[in-house]
């Protein structure tokens, strides 16, 4: 079972770091801070089909066809843990690495999008203090890391969820008794 989470949970992970590390580039050099949220999820998604592949393999390729809904969920959390913790990581060395200001250009890009929209004084006051706080909170490394794994994990648990609802099968009846006919 080792291997074979550790094998989808680094298929997923790589995938979901890369459309993280692309989307945040394009994101970062766009002057209007745009990005794709579609896009993002998609690849999300993409990387998380790895949970039921991985789930899948494992029930018939080392469990003999059969796996409860209890052991598939086991198998699919641990791919989605490693996905997002490869997630983090890479976030982590971008972040801290390459995009340092990030949390700068995010701010004052939201703050620039309240006013167009026609924000009073008092929605632009409180909206700086909410980007300040979440700047400084940003400072702190734990938070980067929980924050970080707070925007994939819950979809890869829920995930694997599904897919061990679907993936789930019992052993079947002895099949030296069945009595066929041709």
């Amino acid at each position: 079972m080792k291997k074979n989470v550790l094998v989808f949970g680094l298929i997923s992970g790589a995938i979901i770091s890369l459309m993280m590390v692309f989307s945040v580039l394009w994101c970062y050099k766009d002057p209007n801070f745009k990005g794709n949220m579609y896009l993002g999820y998609a690849g999300m998604l993409i990387a998380f089909s790895f949970i039921f592949v991985g789930i899948k393999n494992y029930r018939d390729k080392y469990n003999n066809g059969t796996v409860t809904f209890g052991k598939a969920f086991k198998v699919g959390l641990l791919i989605a843990l490693i996905a997002a913790t490869a997630y983090v990581v890479v976030w982590l060395f971008d972040f801290y690495l390459f995009v340092p200001d990030f949390m700068d250009k995010y701010n004052a890009h939201m703050l620039k999008e309240a006013r167009e929209a026609g924000a009073d004084a008092a929605t632009l006051s409180k909206k700086m203090a909410e980007a300040e706080n979440f700047r400084q909170l940003y400072k702190n490394p734990l938070f980067v890391i929980l924050i970080t794994y707070a925007e994939v994990l819950p979809l890869g648990i829920v995930i694997a969820l599904i897919s061990a609802l679907i993936l789930k099968r019992k052993k079947s009846q002895d099949s030296s008794t069945m009595i066929t006919h041709y």
